[in-house]
């Protein structure tokens, strides 16, 4: 284990110097508040220029990310990020700009911000959207206040009731436990799919809406989706679309013409803006034209030529992130999809779902597949095998993967599915580069038969490698403290 910077320090070592102060001694007091003075110097490490800038060359080398190579994180879509995105959002005219400005002199600002929630609309089939929500779970949020604020406004407040599938994400049934809702549960049936005559039996006037992702979280498209909205619209319930696994259908099916009342998007996950440590993320959400007025405030607007924020929005559920969003991230967004058109955005869900499909294909005959049969973006595979045979569990072949330089997929979740190891290649990654985890996968399962103990240490040249998880999440050290 490599020193922390503290204990690289060298009493005397400089890498910087602080100019002198420019307020007198005795005029400290007098210009800071006292309870912002120390009355001591922190406790900094002292390192050369050379050593600091090892120092974090070296934690720099130790992350991985999408540009260092394979990330198949199922259900994350940890797709390659552009770096023309990069330049855009540095624009000096985006990058410099202050949202205390008058609406007057953010006006390309305003009308890249309105020109992305139209061809937001065309790409789902909603009528009207919103960029302000900073992530997935937050749009997921902020769709659920629709929900509740849609049904308040008619007077239908016994609807305490939210339904999520078994397989759904986590933050589907957190989100709507946040906001008061009773979250109950619908089966999947034998396919992998939302079991009808389950959703039927659940649907009551108490029933607020549907959360549900489409493709669904085991990479499978819901057939019947058009039946299941008629189901829970029968029943004056509304259907919310996550839409964490949009970069399967860009271009080719819409949620609102699914039969979707709601939809989010994860600009981080499905427009190739930065995702995780690489930036912050954006959950933008569009509603069909009857939900409209529900959005949060302000709302841009276009009028004569000018873009306008209009806050005058008496049914709006109030804002819900400062100013008006991520802004960097949408420009990036725009970028994104102003470079690839609608045929380049097809053309990267169709990608996306080929390179799945060839995984899935490949690696059917040494891992389960439980629903082996045409997938989209994603699929799951299980080491249910591996496990009953070897004693090589998920966790296992996910550590072993690591030694062969690829980042494991996600893993025991699904939850319906043991030993879950949920696969998503996106589609930026070369036959290459999907050969090559495929013959780790295979030499994984070959050293599960031959030599399982291995694998049960693995990594091997990882930094890190089996921490104590659940005890560093209960008990985190978050500072360091100098020895006596």
């Amino acid at each position: 284990m490599s020193k922390l910077i503290f204990e690289k320090s060298v009493k005397g070592a400089r890498a910087f110097t602080l100019p002198e102060s420019d307020i007198p001694p005795e005029k400290v007091s007098e210009e800071i508040p006292a309870d912002f003075l120390r009355e001591e110097d922190p406790l900094l490490p002292e390192v050369s220029e050379v050593e600091a800038v090892r120092h974090f060359t070296a934690l720099s080398q130790r992350s991985y990310g999408v540009d260092s190579g394979f990330y198949p994180l199922g259900s994350c879509t940890m797709k390659y990020n552009p770096k023309i995105n990069e330049w855009a959002a540095r624009l000096p005219g985006f990058a410099g700009i202050h949202p205390y400005q008058p609406e007057e002199t953010v006006q390309g600002a305003l009308e890249l911000m309105y020109e992305l929630e139209q061809m937001l609309c065309e790409i789902t089939g909603m009528d009207s959207f919103t960029l302000q929500p900073a992530a997935g779970a937050h749009g997921e949020m902020t769709g659920a206040m629709i929900i509740k604020a849609y049904h308040n406004s008619r007077g239908d407040t016994k609807r305490t009731k939210m339904i999520v599938p078994d397989s759904a994400h986590g933050t589907n049934p957190a989100t709507a436990n946040m906001l008061g809702y009773k979250v109950i549960e619908v089966k999947s049936d034998e396919r992998g799919l939302v079991d009808l005559e389950d959703l039927r039996a659940l649907m009551s006037d108490e029933i607020a809406g549907l959360m549900l992702t489409n493709p669904n979280t085991l990479g499978l498209f819901e057939e019947n989706i058009r039946e299941i909205a008629a189901i829970v619209h029968d029943a004056g319930g509304l259907l919310y679309y996550d839409g964490a696994n949009a970069n399967a259908i860009i271009g080719i099916a819409r949620p609102g013409d699914m039969g979707f009342d709601i939809c989010h998007l994860n600009l981080h996950k499905t427009f190739g803006t930065p995702h995780g440590g690489g930036g912050p993320g954006s959950g933008p959400i569009g509603v069909k034209s009857f939900l409209a007025d529900f959005l949060p405030v302000p709302v841009i607007e276009k009028h004569e030529g000018k873009y306008h924020l209009n806050y005058n929005r008496p049914l709006s559920i109030g804002k819900v992130h400062t100013f008006y969003g991520n802004f960097g991230v949408m420009v990036k967004a725009y970028t994104y999809i102003k470079a690839l058109g609608s045929s380049g955005l097809k053309a990267v869900s169709q990608n996306a779902v080929l390179n799945a499909n060839y995984l899935r294909t490949k690696l059917a005959g040494c891992y389960d597949i439980p629903y082996n049969r045409l997938c989209k973006h994603e699929f799951v595979a299980s080491a249910r095998k591996q496990k009953k045979e070897a004693g090589i569990t998920a966790l296992d072949v996910a550590k072993a993967l690591i030694d062969r330089r690829c980042h494991p997929p996600t893993v025991y979740f699904p939850l319906i599915v043991e030993e879950a190891l949920m696969i998503e290649p996106t589609e930026t990654e070369t036959r290459e580069r999907l050969d090559a985890f495929i013959e780790a996968m295979l030499e994984i399962d070959r050293e599960a038969r031959e030599n399982p103990e291995r694998l049960k240490e693995a990594p091997h040249r990882a930094v890190i490698r089996r921490p104590d998880e659940t005890g560093a999440a209960r008990n985190p050290k978050l500072k360091w403290t100098p020895k006596d």
